[in-house]
């Protein structure tokens, strides 16, 4: 029995394809955007594709084990100097509601609790599963998140380049040939273990919290000296464009112009949402712009990492407040849809 189906050999193949084609080309994050783009690509012309599965999410626990390696003693030194900007994120997820759900109810039709998971920021796996289990329009979610995500990712390029002359092509670690062996082995038992724990205690985005959490505490220990190597997180970039360009496949003309459209739309009112507290954030000097960029802008919590680890930002401060952010969109879903339906 075959290990992929066809469908999903169609996919990995076209993934591998725009990797190698952005690579050679001297494309930025080639391995993120490749596949991206050369799945959505064959979406767009009738390609059969099909997810990976638990494979996506396999590689997906590295983004985790990368961010948990960066929190050692003297980052946690810094933990409550963060708490002002974190403070903040009730009201941001608050007026991001106010503003995001009459648009996606009233512009867009859409149903109340489709509505509120597509209109809410944060990652695109997350926001599927919580979405599922209200009730939500699945296709319409996937859609209108992917679109969310792929333009928010598309964008970042050209400002992390533009206002802090981040260097894309740079390698996003120190080569697996400098890795330990025994630092290999705490990766894929940090990324594993953590996730399977997390995910036993039903905690969300347990593919991410989890390994990150566990590495922490190995890193905080002295345990895991390092992050993982370059070619781990290009794995996980990979599989992130992957699944972010493959939601689109079978998508018809009505689906383009209705959830594509409302994606594009819902993440542009995000983004301005977004800048108005990027800029406060800044002004209290709590945290540095870039910092503040990747943290509040309403990309996948898995795409964010990614930009974060290849910019050299704060991993710690960027992906504690992807999680609260989360956290809060999941535990008041109940109470926000009950009073948006009234």
């Amino acid at each position: 029995m075959a290990f992929f189906t066809r469908q999903q050999t169609t996919t990995l193949a076209l993934a591998l394809t725009g990797a190698a084609l952005f690579a050679a080309i001297g494309l930025p994050l080639p391995f993120l955007f490749g596949p991206m783009t050369i799945c959505l690509i064959a979406a767009l012309a009738g390609a059969k594709m099909q997810s990976l599965g638990v494979v996506e999410t396999v590689f997906r626990t590295i983004l985790g084990v990368a961010a948990g390696a960066s929190i050692t003693p003297e980052i946690t030194a810094q933990i409550p100097a963060m708490a002002t900007s974190l403070l903040v994120l009730p009201i941001f997820v608050g007026i991001v509601a106010a503003v995001s759900f009459p648009l996606m109810r009233k512009g867009f039709g859409l149903d109340t609790v489709t509505s509120f998971y597509s209109a809410m920021p944060g990652g695109l796996q997350d926001l599927m599963v919580f979405g599922a289990e209200a009730g939500a329009n699945l296709r319409a979610l996937a859609l209108i998140h992917a679109t969310r995500v792929l333009f928010i990712v598309s964008i970042m390029p050209i400002i992390l380049t533009t206002f802090w002359s981040v260097d894309l092509t740079t390698r996003p670690g120190m080569p697996s040939t400098d890795t330990p062996f025994v630092q290999f082995v705490l990766f894929i038992i940090c990324g594993i273990g953590g996730w399977q724990v997390a995910k036993r205690l039903q905690i969300f985005g347990a593919s991410i919290i989890g390994p990150m959490v566990l590495t922490a505490l190995l890193s905080i220990s002295g345990i895991v000296t390092q992050r993982p190597p370059a070619e781990m997180i290009w794995a996980a970039q990979f599989f992130i464009g992957l699944t972010v360009g493959a939601k689109y496949t079978g998508v018809t003309l009505d689906e383009l112009r209705h959830y594509v459209f409302a994606g594009v739309v819902n993440g542009i009112a995000l983004s301005v949402v977004s800048a108005v507290f990027i800029l406060m954030i800044i002004s209290f000097g709590v945290a540095t712009s870039m910092n503040a960029l990747l943290a509040f802008l309403p990309g996948g919590q898995g795409e964010m990492v990614v930009l974060a680890l290849i910019a050299g930002a704060d991993l710690t401060y960027v992906v504690l407040h992807h999680i609260i952010r989360i956290f809060l969109v999941v535990t008041c879903a109940p109470f926000m849809i009950r009073f948006f339906d009234r």
